[in-house]
């Protein structure tokens, strides 16, 4: 008897099929097959939303071999991504080959181990067309959306622009933050900071003014009365008043989900969300480790769901105890809460095997998928360990007529932190350890100092502040977080400033069109009630024709009156003017955006037509030549560093020029970043090098 597996990709395929072995051949249908149109909308709005769907262009020979495969089996398993993206896959094939939807032919794998691979063989079930409807009615409506209104936007503002349900309002979260910046007034405030020290101690410990004695709170708003407080500190003695212990207690954080594993990797690897997901992809799917062959490494990490199974709690809880120790474990084990939303049907994203260290694949691994697979095992089995405890001090400091307040605290038990903590956008200052403080205890002064601060704007977004605000927002899935965020990248709505995501002129001048004629478009509220109609298409409350019916009425009559009120206007995208002076005519030149990115144009066009690239100086020298050393980037939109002097120099370097200069022969010193990050000089023959901390 043979029986055909059919799955999306070839490593999946591959592992799968060491597992299943003789009787079964392992197939990969390479993602979908079949699809709505690329050249025409292929919808039938009139009817229901009937799609139009086709075999996607390329793939005849692959449908033509899968069609052959199928029908020398007797049974065939369609054994594609356990979400409603696999399962329309699935249902897809199923179509295809012309296979019965109420057979039991349908398997997911939640991760691709033996006993994984096992138990979900050992459970088929029919496809799920609750989940192919959701999946349907995502696909129609993004596309009603793209194709209604990008056609909009391209008479109106450009050729190439697109919107969409999700971007949309990714871009307005941008913007809209931006203006709060552009509009904040930023206003100056003083902290008075005293150095104190206790008897016979040479080292002085931190504590700031916060009140009168009498409790009035105090604010100083400028130098002069930051001066008149000093003044009546003036040979002030400094009194311990009081001193409150206590025991502070912190709990690790949950395992990962797909939201907080891209939000993580961007904080603590520097990855990008389509970066991390394709190392994800890879680490699921299975890679070749030495002695065990081909493998899984995680579950599935596309979930939103924090479930554990007993299972590998049992096997992280003895992986714990015979590292760590019994004291290392909680009372009790640890389960974690999903969010009443979420798709509890998978687990969260975990090692398949937690007792497979990642020192112990590193050399079966490539560098991003070692890192993301440290970071996944690390967070899971800190997620099962005991808290962390910690000793906690504060203490009230009266001089003259004003209080301080000096706090810090201890490590008690590190519980979970030996392994992980969870990284933040803004980590807080945190003091260190308190000396020994006690009631009635004079201490001495060391300094005291009056420091002005201005109030900051409200950050802007990184990737991971961004996948962060659409999860809480209820925007789109964090499936769709990547690839959103990589669309609106490459149609330059916005762009990347190192982590800093900021807006283009091309997407303030868009967003503003969208928010004056399609507000809904570009609301985070109302896009958070769309997405949950659409999951109650998948939950099975709701059709997903009358969720399409609903949104399509309002948005066909908002299109009409755009239209009507925008007849014969178009919306200039202003140039960004620089100080660079066009050589040809002395006007001073624009950044324009083209095919290939960014350039410099004069203003003057068509009668001058000079253009020329956009060069960043760095402060560095080159070390063969002397010439100016300029930061560039290569086609995959790495940066890298070269001497202007390119062809002719060949001098290059991912290594950052700073202003520093060698102590030895006084050329430019670069900084290597990373682990072992240093300042070296590269000038042959000097070998200075200098450890940064």
């Amino acid at each position: 008897m043979s029986n055909l597996v059919i799955v999306e990709s070839p490593a999946k395929a591959k592992t799968i099929k060491k597992y299943l072995g003789r009787g079964f051949e392992v197939v990969a249908s390479m993602g979908h097959v079949r699809d709505l149109p690329k050249t025409r909308m292929g919808v039938d709005i009139e009817h229901d939303f009937t799609p139009k769907y086709m075999d996607i262009r390329g793939k005849g020979d692959l449908i033509k071999s899968l069609k052959a495969q199928a029908k020398k089996s007797d049974k065939i398993y369609l054994a594609t991504d356990p979400d409603r993206e696999g399962e329309a896959i699935s249902w897809h094939l199923a179509n295809m080959l012309k296979m019965n939807l109420d057979e039991s032919n349908r398997v997911t794998f939640n991760e691709i181990t033996k006993s994984g691979v096992k138990a979900g063989m050992d459970h088929p079930r029919s496809i799920d067309m609750d989940l192919v409807n959701a999946q349907q009615a995502r696909r129609i409506l993004d596309r009603i959306v793209g194709y209604k209104l990008s056609p909009f936007l391209w008479k109106k503002v450009r050729k190439g622009l697109s919107a969409g349900r999700v971007q949309s309002v990714a871009v307005r979260l941008i913007v809209d933050r931006e203006e709060e910046i552009k509009a904040f007034v930023s206003k100056e405030y003083w902290t008075i900071d005293a150095k104190l020290l206790t008897k016979g101690s040479r080292k002085a410990f931190p504590a700031r003014l916060f009140a009168k004695k009498d409790g009035e709170k105090v604010e100083i708003a400028n130098k002069e009365e930051a001066d008149t407080i000093l003044a009546a500190l003036d040979g002030a003695e400094y009194i311990v008043l009081n001193v409150k212990k206590g025991v502070r207690r912190k709990s690790p954080a949950p395992p990962f989900t797909t939201s907080t594993l891209q939000q993580e990797a961007s904080r603590k690897l520097g990855f990008q969300a389509r970066r991390t997901m394709k190392a994800a992809q890879e680490l699921y799917e299975g890679v070749d480790v030495e002695g065990l062959g081909a493998v899984g490494l995680i579950t599935y990490m596309r979930t939103d769901s924090l479930r554990i199974s007993d299972e590998a709690r049992n096997e992280a809880n003895a992986y714990i105890v015979e590292k760590y120790g019994e004291k290392y474990l909680p009372p009790s084990p640890r389960v974690y809460k999903s969010k009443s939303n979420s798709q509890d049907a998978h687990e969260a994203i975990r090692p398949t095997m937690p007792n497979l260290s990642p020192e112990k694949v590193k050399e079966s691994l490539t560098n991003d998928q070692f890192k993301l697979y440290r970071l996944i095992w690390e967070r899971f089995l800190a997620s099962q360990m005991a808290n962390a405890l910690f000793n906690t001090v504060s203490a009230e400091i009266g001089a003259n007529d004003y209080l301080f307040k000096a706090s810090g605290y201890s490590v008690k038990f590190d519980g979970y932190t030996v392994l992980y903590e969870e990284s933040k956008d803004e980590d807080a200052e945190e003091n260190g350890a308190l000396p020994p403080l006690e009631p009635e205890e004079k201490l001495r002064l060391k300094s005291l100092d009056g420091t002005q601060h201005f109030t900051q704007p409200p950050a802007r977004y990184t990737e991971a502040s961004l996948i962060k605000t659409l999860e809480e927002n209820g925007i789109g899935r964090p499936s769709t977080y990547a690839p959103t965020i990589t669309t609106i990248l490459a149609r330059a709505y916005i762009e990347r400033d190192g982590k800093i995501l900021r807006p283009t002129l091309l997407g303030e001048v868009t967003t503003g069109l969208m928010k004056e004629h399609f507000s809904n478009i570009v609301d985070a509220e109302f896009t958070a009630k769309m997405e949950k109609d659409l999951d109650k298409v998948e939950e099975g409350k709701l059709s997903w024709v009358k969720a399409l019916d609903h949104f399509y009425g309002d948005f066909a009559g908002t299109l009409e009156k755009a239209e009507k009120a925008m007849e014969g206007t178009k919306v200039l995208i202003p140039d960004e003017e620089t100080d660079i002076v066009c050589e040809k005519c002395g006007r001073n030149m624009v950044i324009k955006l083209g095919r290939f990115g960014k350039f410099l144009a004069c203003p003057g066009f068509p009668e001058c037509r000079n253009t020329k690239r956009i060069v960043q100086e760095t402060p560095g020298k080159c070390p063969l030549c002397g010439s100016k050393v300029l930061a560039k980037k290569s086609k995959k939109g790495k940066q890298f560093y070269g001497c202007e002097k390119n062809p002719d120099c060949s001098f290059m370097s991912w290594d950052e020029p700073t202003s520093d200069l060698c102590p030895n022969c006084k050329s430019t010193l670069f900084k290597k970043r990373g682990k072992n990050a240093k300042l070296y000089c590269a000038k042959e023959g000097c070998g200075y090098e200098q450890i940064v901390k």
